[in-house]
């Protein structure tokens, strides 16, 4: 919506209505292709993907949370969406009284913003909560953060999108920035720095270290051990819930049909499994043109990009970890080193022309530092904010 739509200047009251039905739940689904109609930057997601999601049924958070949708109209013209969730596993770990909201979009108007924000905290406050903290979409294992800064790149592969205007918008609804995530752009997957890459080939030549790609015919197995790597690894960073088994393997699920054995990486130290990488092609350089729609013929036009169509140019990397005990050691930047190096040899080979590594905690300066060691560069920032509610 452009700043002469007409919903810009109207004066109608806004009107919140919670996600009910079938027919506001496609309204809340659709609402963000008004919000960029005009945006060359923003990629639809696929409206499939997002009922999957918002499905309290198929979405593994469901049995740790729950959630409320919310959708803002003037008249019965829909302006804007919400959704405000409380996580067990957060409140479990943390004792905060912390709840979340989520999936914000809005046209440019501050009622709307101040109207979606305070439905949220008032479904939270009413069950208890003291703080609101978001977005997360819904966790801070998915989408996160609002994007502050890069509108002009297109977002990558379960990455958000937002209007310049909405960190304002947020901020004068009374929330104030409580954390950053920075995603890194990684052009030509650069190889690692000589000297790093010196150290890494007598660590691997005594066999100190190996690293193998993952093997999908023992999938599950795989999976668990990627999740075990990670919840370790990240266990002690801002915010970490850990994943369920249930959630890995649904992400396992979803994305076996566009993931190789190559696209992911676990190195050993001394036998025992270490560290890990995990990348993605970013298939939303393939669906950018469906509009969110797979039906009637879009869907052919995946398997065939997918099958036939050659590498996606660009790859994501959203998770990549080194247990706890060989982190701010030599052995765990070797370690890490390790599988950014095998990954970025597999993926150049295929053709592939950049990556994003995202995302990584502002305050993470060990990890930042790494990424920018190999080449990569800050290019966008995604912001996390809170507010008390009671």
């Amino acid at each position: 919506m452009t700043e002469n739509d007409p919903a810009m200047n109207d004066t109608t009251a806004i009107d919140i209505r919670p996600v009910r039905n079938g027919r506001l739940l496609h309204a809340f689904i659709r609402l963000p292709h008004a919000i960029y109609a005009d945006d060359p930057a923003w990629v639809p997601p696929l409206d499939f993907d997002m009922r999957q999601r918002l499905s309290r049924r198929h979405n593994p958070f469901f049995e740790h949370g729950e959630a409320e949708y919310f959708l803002a109209f003037r008249g019965e013209r829909p302006v804007g969406r919400i959704t405000a969730q409380i996580n067990r596993l957060h409140l479990e770990r943390y004792h905060d009284d912390i709840g979340f909201f989520g999936f914000l979009e809005g046209v440019d108007d501050q009622a709307v913003f101040d109207a979606l924000l305070d439905a949220a905290a008032r479904w939270l406050a009413e069950r208890g909560m003291r703080r609101m903290r978001g977005p997360f979409n819904f966790s801070i294992n998915e989408e996160s953060g609002l994007l502050v800064d890069g509108f002009e790149h297109p977002p990558v592969i379960l990455m958000g999108h937002a209007r310049p205007y909405y960190d304002a918008r947020v901020k004068a609804a009374g929330l104030e920035k409580v954390m950053d995530l920075i995603a890194y752009d990684y052009p030509g997957l650069q190889p690692v720095p000589e000297a790093a890459a010196r150290l890494l080939r007598r660590l691997l030549d005594k066999g100190t270290i190996t690293v193998r790609p993952m093997n999908k015919r023992r999938l599950k197995e795989e999976l668990d051990l990627i999740m075990d790597i990670f919840n370790d690894a990240w266990s002690e960073n801002w915010g970490f819930v850990p994943f369920t088994p249930r959630e890995i393997r649904k992400m396992g699920e979803e994305l076996r049909l566009i993931v190789n054995d190559r696209d992911v990486w676990i190195a050993h130290y001394k036998g025992e499994p270490a560290a890990m990488v995990v990348t993605i092609p970013d298939i939303n350089e393939i669906i950018r043109d469906f509009r969110g729609r797979l039906l009637p013929f879009n869907w052919l036009k995946l398997i065939y990009r997918l099958k036939f169509a050659g590498p996606t140019t660009a790859v994501r990397m959203p998770l990549m970890g080194v247990r706890r005990r060989y982190q701010n050691s030599a052995i765990g930047t070797a370690l890490a080193l390790a599988v950014i190096d095998a990954v970025r040899f597999h993926q150049a080979g295929r053709g592939v022309k950049r990556g994003e590594l995202s995302w990584i905690l502002e305050t993470n300066t060990r990890v930042r530092h790494l990424i920018e060691s190999v080449g990569g560069v800050p290019y966008k920032t995604y912001r996390i904010y809170e507010k008390p509610i009671t």
